[in-house]
């Protein structure tokens, strides 16, 4: 059984869609009424609903995209940083790791990396 859904509430349906199918390759599915569901090659699916007003999560949550390279966790970095998405923890390069966060244009935090799969 694997996790194949996240539905968040945004401030604006068509403003979302566009981030993350730009930045992270989400595909535009299926309208139900006026949620948006998008689709990663993996069968992930995005609901993106309309609300007034966005409720913030805890400073904590997250969530994350795995990269399938250190190299890609690095240049989406430099075109995030490049677009002006706001960045909320600098990229960290090891040899083992790759990370940084970033916000959404709600402002949900988004966690992008690479670690090696474990042997």
């Amino acid at each position: 059984m694997n996790l194949n859904h996240l539905h968040l509430h945004v401030a604006d349906v068509e403003r979302a869609a566009r981030f993350y199918e730009s930045l992270f390759g989400l595909r535009r599915l299926v309208w139900h009424g006026e949620a948006l569901f998008l689709r990663d090659d993996a069968g992930m699916d995005l609901a993106l609903a309309p609300t007034r007003e966005v409720e913030p999560f805890p400073a904590w949550f997250h969530i994350g995209f795995r990269q399938q390279r250190k190299a890609d966790v690095e240049a989406l970095f430099a075109r995030m940083t490049a677009d002006g998405v706001t960045i909320r923890e600098p990229l960290q390069v090891m040899d083992d790791f790759a990370v940084f966060r970033c916000a959404d244009p709600d402002g949900y935090q988004i966690e992008v990396y690479w670690e090696p799969d474990p042997v």
